[in-house]
């Protein structure tokens, strides 16, 4: 691009002198009442081949020039809007690109702005492309953008699920859909956008904005998904100024959040007062792997942001369940000390300061367009064996705090940079002739060179020709895919596929491809005539022509069947172990007699419905059930009638509770019943009324081995947190209770207490 005789280069030269980009503004109307609100201004060029905004941008990418390129659109921008005299009560869209994000000058258009005769409103729209690129620079922008006063919109939402589930992180003033929203028969996926742009726009109070419009019945449709301003040729095309026969009116934004958590750790969001827990290591692994098991069943709309101390605490099996969140969720990052900024392929990461208050919290934070969650820790210090050393936590659902705690996280993410090669149309590095492909050097040769020497498997393969040949391969390609060069030039890469390869792996390729994306995969391949399998670890890079058209793809791969097989077989070892943990946990929680949990377990349940009752409106009850006149049936017909009484009575007692209720056996006669989500007002009057009802149920007669026999049972309440905020001393008053209503029931049933 720096030879000015290229018409190329010489257009973008001309384009980035003074005047030489001007604005467009085509209308963005509010649909109930058709008053124009607001306009968007769209670059164009001078006059020649990169008049075309998507032309000039690809250019300036490929010269190294885009900051300029979009410093000089957002220039003409605001003085195209003066100008024109799109001033308040009209606000003007200005896009920028995600790559100059967090550095794009602002004090010239605060100039060009603060000469304006009357206020000049702006929305800075921001692309997807930017949201897993560079997270950080993103968040940094939308408070920059805050600071000044100007509102922020994210553009073509509904592309792709990663824009969903930055929505809360961004809380934007104005969601744009994308145009294919209202142009498109209605499915399953424009259903899941609009769920949570609705939820969004609900909460916020977000404006929506349907782009496309272009006919009544896109009108009708954009209504329908809940847009309230639109934009698109029904109402007119871009032109150099305000469009004719249209009124003007105020858009009103909701205004973003307040305050900053870029400067923040995760564990500092928690808002003051907020009741903090202590706990062993052990418990927070098993809160942390509930939470991305969570993020798992969220699927794509998801981000989830972690933190692990040290690099030394990721370990294999963590790693093993962070690629599952990868490949199933909308973004993942994992920060720890010495942690790489890319543990895995798709993984993010950042490089921590020594002083960064990171290094010493463990945080799990989820985050859905429905679901917000984040496990909160910080280390105490203590010595001792690694899953004893003790944290302060919390565990949290307040979404505020969520998305506050996930900003902390995303806003130390270093940016993704894309392995794109951008190729001058002028000196292709890989040219083909029909039939028989054959590789061309580039200008000197160093460039295949490199590729030959490398010890990495390389193809390119020309996305011009009709089945995406290959057109180059390395030695090293050679020996993994076990051909000759001369038995795949010319071939799609689909030959090392067998019926065994993973059709969803193979499916993301090829939709990265159409996108024109990076990606990577693990695959597995065969080699050579024996189609022996092996396992591809695969790096594909799109190749740029000057015009920013995606030509080639190269493609990095190694061999890593060792690795994936000791992979499958840690798994499989994970799974017997679980298997056999999983039956182990089970005898230590339930009673062998009645298959009910035992106290142990229920304590554990127990503990954490106060906790949801600390935080939420609902309360609990804790029931105390002791049997009266079971010694009787014990002494009388013998422990194995006994048995199965008790069998029977803890069906009867299930039986009367609703499913979200508790029920244990504390052990001999005694059971504890926890009655979960009562309100306050009337807890305790509802806790009498189903303790009476369990009473009535017991006392019927029930006939085993051809003998009726029947007992009673006295059961005594506690009630959180008038009783008791603790298990423990729950318990003890629901005892009390209960032997209050057996000393009065006593002399009526003539038995006392048959504990055993």
């Amino acid at each position: 691009m720096k030879d000015f005789g290229d018409p190329t280069a010489r257009a973008l030269a001309d384009a980035l002198l003074p005047g030489g980009i001007h604005s467009v503004f085509q209308p963005i109307v509010e649909l109930d009442t058709g008053r124009v609100v607001a306009y968007e201004a769209l670059a164009r060029g001078p006059r020649g081949p990169l008049e075309r905004p998507d032309l000039m941008f690809a250019a300036a990418r490929s010269a190294g020039r885009l900051a300029e390129l979009d410093e000089a659109c957002r220039s003409a921008a605001f003085r195209g809007a003066v100008e024109h005299g799109l001033l308040a009560p009209l606000t003007v869209f200005v896009n920028v690109e995600p790559e100059v994000l967090d550095s794009a000058p602002l004090d010239d258009l605060l100039a060009i702005a603060e000469s304006a005769p009357r206020e000049l409103r702006v929305v800075l729209e921001i692309t997807e492309r930017a949201l897993a690129a560079r997270p950080a620079e993103l968040l940094r922008t939308v408070e920059r953008v805050r600071a000044l006063g100007w509102g922020v919109a994210v553009d073509d939402v509904g592309t792709d699920s990663m824009s969903l589930a930055f929505l809360p992180l961004l809380a934007p003033d104005v969601i744009k859909l994308d145009l294919r929203l209202v142009q498109e028969r209605p499915g399953p996926a424009i259903a899941e956008i609009m769920n949570a742009v609705n939820a969004h726009a609900e909460r916020t109070g977000a404006v929506v904005l349907a782009e496309g419009i272009e006919t009544e019945e896109h009108l009708a449709t954009a209504r329908a998904l809940g847009a309230t301003l639109g934009q698109g040729w029904y109402f007119g095309r871009p032109g150099p100024g305000p469009a004719p026969g249209l009124v003007a009116g105020e858009l009103v934004l909701p205004g973003g959040p307040p305050g900053s958590t870029t400067d923040v750790s995760p564990f500092a969001c928690l808002p003051g007062g907020f009741p903090l827990r202590r706990s062993a290591k052990s418990l927070l692994i098993e809160l942390s792997k509930q939470l991305e098991r969570e993020a798992l069943r969220l699927g794509d709309t998801c981000v989830v942001a972690a933190t692990f101390q040290e690099a030394r605490h990721f370990t294999p099996s963590t790693g093993l369940r962070y690629r599952d969140l990868v490949e199933r969720t909308a973004f993942v990052c994992a920060l720890g000390e010495d942690l790489a900024v890319e543990p895995l392929p798709g993984l993010r990461g950042a490089t921590l300061g020594a002083d960064d208050p990171v290094r010493g919290e463990w945080d799990v934070v989820v985050l859905s367009p429905h679901f917000s969650a984040a496990l909160l820790a910080r280390d105490l210090g203590d010595g001792g064996p690694d899953l004893e050393r003790t944290f302060e936590y919390a565990l949290t659902y307040d979404r505020d705090t969520v998305v506050r705690a996930a900003a902390a996280l995303l806003s130390r993410v270093a940016p993704r940079h894309t392995a794109v090669i951008a190729v001058p149309p002028t000196h292709p590095v890989v040219v083909a002739r029909p039939h028989r492909p054959v590789v061309a050097p580039d200008a000197d040769g160093l460039l295949h060179r490199a590729l030959a020497a490398t010890t990495s498997g390389v193809t390119i393969s020309d996305l011009r020709q009709p089945d995406q040949p290959l057109v180059f391969v390395n030695d090293a390609f050679e020996q993994l895919a076990g051909l000759s060069r001369d038995d795949v030039l010319g071939r799609n890469c689909r030959f090392l596929q067998g019926p065994d390869t993973d059709p969803a792996a193979i499916a993301r390729i090829r939709s990265a491809i159409d996108r024109g994306e990076e990606c990577r995969e693990t695959v597995l391949n065969h080699r050579g005539p024996e189609r022996t399998p092996w396992w591809n670890e695969i790096h594909l890079a799109p190749v740029l022509d000057a015009e920013g058209t995606v030509v080639q793809y190269i493609g990095v791969q190694h061999d890593v069947t060792a690795r994936v097989e000791a992979e499958r077989a840690l798994l499989q070892e994970r799974d017997r172990n679980a298997i056999c943990l999983a039956r182990i946990e089970e005898l230590a929680y339930t009673d062998p007699l009645t298959g009910l949990p035992n106290r142990r377990r229920l304590e554990e349940q127990v503990e954490t419905a106060i906790w949801d009752a600390r935080t939420g409106r609902d309360t609990l009850a804790l029931m105390f059930v002791d049997l009266n006149g079971f010694k009787a049936v014990n002494d009388r017909f013998g422990h194995a009638v006994g048995d199965e009484l008790l069998q029977t009575v803890a069906r009867t007692l299930r039986g009367r509770l609703r499913r979200g209720d508790l029920l244990a056996r504390l052990g001999g006669d005694e059971f504890l019943v926890a009655l979960l989500g009562l309100d306050p007002e009337s807890a305790a009057e509802e806790a009498r009324r189903v303790a009476d009802d369990l009473s009535a149920a017991v006392r019927l007669p029930v006939v085993l081995r051809g003998q009726e026999m029947s007992v009673g049972a006295s059961v005594g309440i506690a009630v959180y947190p008038r009783d008791g905020e603790e298990f423990t001393t729950l318990l003890h008053n629901a005892d009390l209770s209960m032997y209050a209503h057996k000393t009065a029931d006593a002399p009526a049933a003539g038995q006392g207490s048959g504990r055993r």
